[in-house]
């Protein structure tokens, strides 16, 4: 009876520590969309608060997204997944019809009225991966060949084809990687994983030779100082920023490549200045904070008492995690450069309002995992991984 009370109360309670990691992230965003974008914006639109007060509605809208997902019943949403997936390829779909498809830098990434814009690939990736957990749910058994996967791969691929029409490779990389982690978590059998992996590892270098503005970011990337002017130049700027940050970094609200040098800088490039401004100390605080909402929330997954808590608080997990591993391996040189926000602190208010969305369902998944629910099969008959 005590251990019963016990199960209830932790069901209330959910994962207090994995919220407030979250919440202290998407503030800290809040202060470094600030410092990154106040003189650029001042330049731009004549106010220095124009990001920051953006970023702010969106942090206001993500609070209210994490308070209204935490306390409905989320197993009411695995039927939604057919309708999430086929709104985001509407969505993304309607990138592409004159009037509505917003272009900027040479890519129509967002579909808008007026000054209201919405960037359909950020809602895609959550799309999927409630059709995937939905799907996955149902019958995991299935999804150890590959013919039962085949489904979710043709969801995959058709969400993946059409972002990468916008063009957005980045994005594109970051659904595909969270693809083969669902169906590695859903149990597929070591063949049929690699059935999946290797085409798409040689599909890779085909579609940067298709588009010539890719070749000319992989090159760059091998030796940005040959065209220090034109293609290198966003990674030179990155580096000076991560040189110039040293260990302790230069100060708050102190950084010197935001003041036009560094392309971006509010946006996919933000980790450059916050390590410019805080240092070596400073991204290693911020990656430890990550990489702890990455552990609570996969724990969160492995304790749920269903698969498809599992499988939806996982992959949700997966698109933070693997977002913020290329955002990282971009700015550092690791990777050719792609256009990647790093979730919750990059400027982006459809990134930031999904992605605190997202991060509300996982800790709704923690409130229920005492309550002993079960849903279709359950997480020790799935056969899933330990975390």
């Amino acid at each position: 009876m005590k251990k019963r009370r016990n199960d209830r109360q932790q069901a209330g309670k959910g994962d207090v520590l994995f919220l407030a990691a979250v919440i202290l992230l998407a503030a800290f965003g809040v202060v470094a969309v600030y410092s990154a974008s106040c003189y650029n914006a001042e330049v731009q639109y004549g106010d220095p608060m124009y990001f920051f007060k953006k970023q702010l509605i969106g942090f206001v809208l993500g609070l209210a997204a994490i308070a209204a997902l935490s306390f409905a019943d989320y197993t009411k949403l695995r039927r939604t997944g057919p309708f999430a997936l086929g709104l985001s390829l509407v969505l993304l779909a309607l990138v592409f019809v004159p009037g509505l498809g917003k272009s900027n830098y040479g890519a129509t990434r967002w579909i808008g009225v007026g000054s209201f814009t919405v960037q359909p690939s950020e809602l895609a990736k959550y799309g999927f991966v409630l059709f995937a957990a939905g799907y996955f749910a149902k019958n995991p058994a299935r999804l150890r060949t590959l013919k039962g996967a085949l489904p979710v791969l043709v969801a995959g691929c058709a969400v993946c084809v059409l972002i990468m029409l916008e063009p957005n490779m980045s994005v594109t990389m970051c659904v595909g990687a969270v693809m083969v982690g669902m169906l590695f978590l859903g149990g597929i059998s070591k063949k049929a994983l690699a059935a999946v992996c290797v085409p798409a590892l040689l599909l890779v270098p085909v579609l940067i030779a298709a588009e010539p503005y890719r070749l000319q970011r992989l090159s760059a990337f091998v030796d940005p100082w040959a065209s220090p002017k034109e293609e290198g130049y966003q990674l030179i700027q990155s580096l000076y920023a991560l040189a110039n940050g040293k260990f302790f970094g230069v100060g708050l609200f102190r950084s010197r490549q935001k003041y036009r040098f560094l392309p971006f800088a509010e946006s996919d490039f933000i980790l450059s200045v916050i390590a410019e401004e805080t240092g070596y100390i400073g991204v290693v605080a911020l990656f430890a904070l990550i990489g702890f909402i990455v552990y609570r929330g996969m724990r969160i997954a492995n304790a749920c008492d269903n698969f498809y808590g599992y499988m939806l608080a996982a992959g949700v997990t997966l698109v933070f995690a693997v977002q913020s591993a290329l955002n990282a391996l971009v700015v550092s040189g690791c990777i050719p450069p792609t256009g990647l926000p790093l979730p919750l602190v990059s400027a982006g208010n459809t990134s930031l309002v999904v992605t605190m969305a997202g991060m509300g369902l996982v800790y709704n998944i923690s409130r229920h995992n005492g309550a002993k629910k079960f849903i279709g099969y359950t997480a020790k008959q799935a056969r899933k991984p330990e975390f």
